[in-house]
């Protein structure tokens, strides 16, 4: 069984950083492509960011230079580096494994 768990959200002031980790059990992380999403309160759950099982990367356009997603496939960890954060960044943040499984979530709070 697939476990995903997120840690590292907090609440910020605008412009400070988080790294949001997701820490994945049950599965080979190396084998899939990873990806962090959010979903802000009353909004639908919108893709923030993947990494291909070969380190390509892809982004949202809102997070587009602020935003960096990596992996350790040693650790199974993938993370989330997000710098020069907004408040309309706060949401919770979830990972995912593949198209398949989602971690819990961790929030994301970000004061003007």
């Amino acid at each position: 069984q697939v476990q995903l768990v997120e840690s590292g959200g907090g609440l910020v002031q605008a412009g400070e950083s988080l790294r949001l980790s997701c820490a994945a059990s049950g599965a080979i992380m190396r084998l899939y492509a990873m990806g962090w999403y959010r979903q802000a309160p009353g909004k639908q759950r919108e893709l923030v960011a993947t990494i291909t099982k070969e380190g390509s990367t892809n982004y949202a356009d809102s997070v587009k230079g602020r935003f960096t997603i990596s992996r350790d496939n040693a650790k199974n960890t993938v993370y989330l580096q997000m710098n020069s954060l907004k408040p309309e960044d706060t949401a919770v943040y979830y990972c995912r494994i593949g198209g398949g499984s989602w971690g819990q979530g961790t929030q994301v709070t970000v004061s003007s």
